[in-house]
């Protein structure tokens, strides 16, 4: 029987299996930024060890950094995160991207364009969204900090090996559909736990015509449905978007890996653990309206009504609903928002902002809408500049800010306030996700740029 890409690699990265108990599995690259790492280092320090391996070591700030000027974290616990990981990394000897060079950036944004992330390879860091280097061709998981202190001791990590599951997008995607709307779909029919357990392998007509941006947007959600990793093979997309960037092999090198990556593909007579199929015919724009990302509708639907819930499941609903301030059976398209968000590792690319601009160029932003335009790296900051996106932005009314996480998450100055409303490019609309109290709609860049326009909620397609 042939195998998985996901059990391609696993396999050849098996250092030991122990009986009845978890995989010994060799990590090719750690990647650490300030939130999950210090109490890795100092288990390190505590043991007197050493880095096993720092040259497979790449870390970064980017939780707490600002996106409005980048000489100072005003935030004294942010600050202090920040400066003890430069501290550790001089210490053990570990490449750090400072903040405000041009290398810095989202640890998630900056892996695949520097192609420090390469199909083939097994990718960790303690932070969750980590999947998103899948969408290379690798087994790429997010980690506990115990777990990173294992990788810098040995790069060796003990995991338990994860089922298999394949979700074919057949069809091509309907003009005004993203891999974001891919997504959310695929969270919307599967729930956010109906990956638990499993790596997922992306698959089919749709997923081979997909951008290589869209692909890492889609791996970075692949956590959002409970899944380990969110596998892409590597195909010529991968290959193009690979070639000449900063890290990837040179000459004769790229030659030879080109023909190794060619062989990490799904065999033919493969078995999944479970394999699902959807059409691309059937996913339009979507938008969230609960609390967790697979809580959502397309754009031009309404919210559910409690028909045919347990009482269990009403209580659970009417309660999201509630902190939302939403109504069962409400059609969101029109509500105004108060804020709109382009950004984070799920939408913080060059693709990204040129989806957007195509929507604002032209028009003016919503005077009632304050708006956060921040990519995910200086790279991509660059491109906006030099493609002239840039003075689209600022003729529209929108400012360029510096790369962040930005507000993904309330630990960094861009903090929505309580009770307002907020549609984002981001990984998650948790309860104060954005900001104590603030209200997350989950959208694409062209559904976010739409509505940063107009001041309520608005199918790009009608614009």
């Amino acid at each position: 029987m042939g195998k998985t890409l996901f059990n391609k690699i696993w396999d050849a990265h098996v250092v030991q299996n122990v009986e009845d108990g978890p995989t010994q599995l060799y990590i090719d690259r750690l990647y650490a930024h300030e939130v999950t790492s210090p109490q890795a280092f100092d288990t390190l320090r505590d043991k007197g060890i050493k880095a096993f391996r720092p040259d497979h070591v790449i870390a970064m700030p980017d939780h707490n950094t600002p996106s409005d000027q980048q000489e100072h974290i005003d935030d004294p616990i942010g600050r202090k995160q920040v400066e003890t990981l430069k501290a550790n990394c001089e210490e053990f000897g570990i490449k750090h991207f400072t903040m405000g060079t041009k290398d810095n950036g989202i640890i998630h944004v900056v892996g695949p364009e520097k192609a420090l992330s390469l199909p083939g390879m097994t990718i960790v860091c303690g932070d969750s969204h980590t999947s998103t280097h899948g969408a290379v061709g690798a087994i790429a998981m997010g980690i506990g900090t115990s777990e990173v202190a294992q990788v810098l001791a040995s790069q060796c990590i003990l995991q338990s090996k994860p089922k298999t599951m394949r979700i074919n997008i057949e069809g091509t995607l309907p003009a005004g559909t993203t891999a974001k709307d891919v997504a959310l779909y695929i969270m919307a029919q599967m729930t956010t736990s109906g990956a638990t357990g499993y790596a997922v392998e992306y698959a089919g007509s749709a997923i081979r015509n997909m951008s290589m941006e869209g692909r890492l947007t889609l791996s970075n959600l692949s956590i959002e449905m409970g899944s380990r990793a969110g596998l892409i093979a590597p195909d010529e997309t991968t290959f193009a978007y690979l070639k000449g960037r900063e890290y990837a092999p040179k000459g004769e090198a790229w030659d030879k890996a080109i023909e190794e990556w060619k062989q990490l593909k799904t065999d033919d007579d493969a078995v999944f653990d479970k394999e699902v199929t959807y059409k691309a015919e059937d996913i339009a724009p979507r938008i969230t309206y609960g609390t967790n990302p697979g809580a959502g509708i397309a754009i031009d639907e309404c919210i559910p009504t409690t028909e045919g819930m347990s009482e269990a499941e009403k209580e659970q609903f009417l309660g999201m609903l509630d902190y939302m301030q939403f109504e069962p059976g409400q059609k969101l398209e029109g509500t105004p928002i108060d804020y709109c968000f382009l950004g984070a590792c799920t939408n913080g690319r060059i693709e990204d902002f040129r989806a957007f601009a195509s929507v604002v160029k032209g028009k003016k932003k919503a005077d009632n809408v304050v708006a956060w335009i921040v990519p995910g790296s200086w790279l991509v900051r660059q491109q906006v500049i030099d493609e002239g996106i840039d003075k689209i932005l600022e003729e529209a009314g929108f400012e360029l800010r510096l790369p962040s996480c930005s507000s993904c998450l309330a630990m960094n100055p861009d903090k929505v306030p309580a009770g307002k409303l907020s549609i984002s490019t981001s990984n998650r609309n948790f309860v104060g996700r954005q900001g104590p109290g603030a209200r997350t709609i989950l959208a694409s860049p062209l559904v976010v740029a739409a509505s940063a326009i107009t001041g309520v909620i608005t199918d790009p397609r009608k614009l």
